[in-house]
């Protein structure tokens, strides 16, 4: 792409997306309230990895509860938050996930599988 294009296109997108109303927008609570949210949903993603022996039942169910009410909270203020909607599916899905790994180490057997594996691996001692 040739110089003077380039600048045309860059020049294009800029006064598109960089207004008076975008520049209005991100300077709300509107904007950053769900943005700073986002903690949440991505520390339960990040957990996903982690062992699920450390996850609390309790606070996870609080989680996918705090967020169903966001959502529904999101759509119901006017102008609509979708930023924040979104933000809430995500932390919901997210700990949902949380939810049945907890279930499944805790009541169906998790735990014990993970002692069964830890004692096969285990080297047997020489004689």
């Amino acid at each position: 792409m040739s110089q003077p294009a380039q600048k045309a296109v860059t020049q294009s997108l800029v006064s598109r997306y960089v207004n008076k109303e975008t520049l209005k927008y991100v300077f709300t609570t509107h904007f950053w309230g769900p943005v700073s949210n986002f903690g949440i949903p991505l520390a339960a993603i990040y957990d996903l990895k982690k062992d699920p022996e450390l996850i609390s039942g309790p606070m996870t169910t609080a989680l996918i509860l705090y967020s169903s009410v966001f959502m529904k909270f999101a759509l119901t203020v006017q102008p609509k938050n979708y930023l924040l909607f979104g933000c809430h599916v995500v932390n919901s899905l997210a700990q949902t996930g949380q939810g049945f790994r907890f279930v499944n180490y805790h009541y169906l057997g998790g735990a014990d599988a993970k002692t069964t594996d830890a004692a096969a691996s285990k080297p047997a001692a020489p004689q």
